[in-house]
């Protein structure tokens, strides 16, 4: 076949699947009409002009106008997040039916699927089928689509023998024309190009634990969060209805990630960071990194007692005592009797909530002490000591409501640290400790990612602060109005809801799933478990990205969540990331200190070595600025500027005016925020300063080589430096 010929073929191939799309699209275009035509109709239905009290008999219309508005809105949603590149496949059986798979399923108006969602069993062959095992399957396609047109195709030749002698295969396989496309600055879902050893973790039974581990580049971030979609499919009332919790490391991540369920047909899950996990009880972002002495100790524990210890910290000095006077006699509570009513309360009660039962048990004892000769009743007595300024005045001090982030900032006292962490930390523990909360503004303060579980263990100890309830605003607008507002059953009852103080406040949910949890730290994981105690899960890492110091406690930690509860490995074995090049350096380093590391196989090769350079302190941001300008030069997409968190700034202020155009191709960040990230081109700044202000040493390094799908330059500063190379690189 010439070359004219060949061209011609593809294009008439791109022009059969693109009328299919064209078909699927019609119908989509339908579906929308419809479904912004029931939104309508339940705005038209249901109005008030709120100028008049809500009917009892209403309550059935609004509740009626509610349920047509969600489910509306929520297709009207789907759709929209559906209409780019809705189909992506194609599978041609060996009985001549051809199915089309998709990111939802579509049918025409016989009820006919013009596309399968990729969940469903009938779709199992586009990711399982091999030639091996073909399943019934002749031949594989993928669409490439740019919006609604089909630019592209890739065949998968499975079972050559019950092959049409006309059948067309075009391209070199679908996944490696994947594999050499540009990275933009978002992850792209992975649902076309799956392999077998994936979509087998994907569909595995929800119930029970899920550990999905493996080497950088396997694909365990997109395998995880296909999984999270599946399951939505697969068991869609129990998910839905209690919720999926996605936690990774970091905003940045975050941010990677978030088109991807939504992408993929779900909109219906929870993405935090680890250090917002907590913000459903305190308002906290949770983005800042300690310094690795401090994180170490925040994240040990150790810091259980001592926090325990803190929460029960009085917050004034000196000896307490109570007096009040009733009727001339005085009566008196010393510190040694109020630290055993103290003790009792807070037996039964949280601290928060038990405030009326520590003020029932001080009237106790002042009633006991009471002169029989002194004629009250005891409804009069306990009426006359808390109308007292010394009763109001010592409660204010004795039991004040606590807020949890008040509660932490007090480690910033070195004598107090002292008092409640006496023979749990180190005096330099307890100077990183300290340090890491004295200059923080108390009225503002950046809490640290480790923050948030120490935080959520004061919440779990104290209680909720206590909310102040203020005066509920009218219902209805006090003057005329020719403005048509919708009333929802929420509006109408809202006013006669409350929170009940002795509820727990954490938000449940149904699964939680877990990306680099080698990273979760002994005190995160409890804070996971109060999210999920109920919960199915999926946990996703490798122990040799770890940037943990104590790979033993990690796994205490797991082995405790997991309990009796049924647990499948999963183990994904090919590098598709990292070109053989690049993961030969990266391998070497990390084996030199972990020679049990899981290293997968790098199934690519660029032909080009990784750069590995050395500039002076002095031309370090000239010469990186020059770097990277080429790097755009060589590469079409993204370029990772990786450094140790002591340099960012410096390298920051040397780097971003020399970018011009380049700038949003380029991202500057740390080791840690470049976790489950990936660039075409690399720089690592430093290297030997990543090991060294990282607990995880050499295993966060790792992680910052194994960035790239396509060039690595590490960049070495000053005379002396280069000790994390290889022998073999030095």
């Amino acid at each position: 076949m010439t070359s004219h010929e060949s061209e011609s073929t593809v294009e008439r191939e791109i022009a059969i699947e693109q009328a299919h799309v064209d078909q699927v699209y019609a119908r989509l275009a339908e579906a929308t009409r419809t479904a912004e035509q029931v939104a309508s109709q339940g705005r038209r239905l249901f109005q008030s002009d709120r100028t008049s009290f809500v009917r009892e008999e209403d309550g059935t219309g609004l509740y009626e106008r509610d349920v047509f508005a969600f489910q509306a809105a929520r297709r009207l949603a789907t759709l929209d997040a559906e209409h780019e590149g809705l189909v992506f496949g194609r599978l041609d059986r060996n009985d001549a039916e051809v199915r089309y798979i998709g990111r939802i399923g579509v049918r025409d108006d016989d009820y006919e699927p013009l596309v399968i969602d990729w969940r469903a069993r009938a779709a199992e062959p586009f990711y399982r089928a091999t030639p091996a095992d073909p399943m019934g399957i002749v031949r594989r396609r993928v669409l490439r689509s740019r919006g609604t047109t089909v630019i592209g195709i890739e065949d998968d030749l499975l079972d050559g023998e019950n092959a049409d002698e006309g059948l067309v295969v075009v391209g070199e396989g679908a996944l490696m024309a994947a594999l050499s496309r540009a990275r933009g600055p978002q992850m792209r879902d992975i649902v076309a190009t799956i392999q077998g050893e994936q979509d087998e973790a994907i569909r595995a039974p929800y119930q029970g634990v899920t550990i999905i581990s493996g080497g950088p580049g396997t694909g365990k971030t997109v395998v995880a969060l296909h999984r999270a979609a599946y399951l939505l499919y697969s068991h869609r009332k129990r998910f839905e209805r209690g919720g999926v919790l996605v936690v990774g490391p970091s905003r940045v991540f975050m941010n990677y990630i978030e088109r991807v369920l939504p992408s993929l047909g779900e909109d219906s899950v929870t993405l935090r960071s680890v250090g917002t996990v907590a913000s459903d009880v305190v308002d906290l972002r949770g983005e800042r990194v300690d310094p690795a002495a401090a994180a170490v100790v925040k994240g040990s524990l150790r810091m259980l007692p001592v926090l325990r210890r803190l929460a029960d910290e009085p917050w004034v000095t000196g000896p307490l005592e109570l007096r009040v006077s009733i009727k001339g006699e005085v009566l008196t509570l010393r510190e040694a009797q109020l630290t055993r009513i103290r003790t009792e309360v807070l037996r039964h009660h949280k601290i928060n909530s038990s405030r009326p039962a520590a003020e029932k048990a001080l009237l106790d004892a002042l009633w006991q002490q009471l002169d029989g000769e002194v004629d009250v009743e005891r409804a009069v007595f306990d009426d006359l000591v808390t109308d007292q300024a010394s009763w109001t005045m010592f409660l204010h001090a004795w039991w004040p409501p606590l807020d949890a982030r008040a509660v932490l900032l007090r480690l910033g006292d070195p004598a107090l640290l002292a008092r409640v962490a006496g023979g749990r930390l180190d005096q330099a523990e307890q100077r990183a400790l300290s340090g890491s909360y004295a200059g923080l503004d108390p009225a503002r303060p950046v809490w640290s990612v480790a923050d948030g579980a120490l935080l959520d263990e004061l919440v779990a100890i104290i209680g909720p602060a206590p909310i102040e309830v203020e005066e509920d605003p009218t219902l209805f607008l006090t003057q005329g109005t020719d403005i048509s507002e919708l009333v929802t059953t929420a509006d109408r009852y809202r006013p006669a809801l409350e929170v009940d103080p002795g509820a727990d406040p954490h938000e449940r949910y149904a699964h939680v799933l877990v990306d680099e949890a080698q990273d979760i730290t002994p005190m995160q994981w409890r804070m996971l478990r109060r999210r999920g105690s109920q919960a199915s899960w999926t946990i996703v890492g490798d122990t040799a990205q770890s940037s943990w110091p104590n790979p033993a406690e990690y796994a205490r930690a797991l082995e405790d969540l997991i309990g009796s509860a049924p647990v499948r490995r999963f183990r994904m074995s090919t590098n598709y990331r990292s070109p053989s090049e690049v993961f030969a350096l990266a391998s070497a380093v990390v084996a030199r200190d972990f020679p049990d590391a899981d290293l997968p196989t790098a199934v690519r090769s660029t032909g080009i070595e990784p750069e590995l350079l050395r500039v002076t302190e002095e031309r370090l941001g000239e010469e990186v600025a020059a770097l990277v300008r080429r790097l755009g030069e060589q590469v079409e997409g993204t370029i990772g500027v990786v450094c140790p968190p002591s340099r960012l700034q410096a390298v920051d202020a040397a780097l971003l005016p020399g970018l011009d155009g380049l700038a949003p191709r380029v991202a500057l960040l740390t080791a840690l925020e470049a976790k489950g990230l990936e660039y075409d081109a690399v720089v690592v700044l430093s290297p030997d300063d990543i090991v060294a202000e990282h607990s995880g040493g050499s295993r966060v390094l790792y992680v910052a080589l194994t960035r790239p799908t396509q060039r690595l330059v590490t960049v070495d500063v000053g005379p002396g430096s280069g000790r994390w190379r290889p022998d073999t690189a030095r």
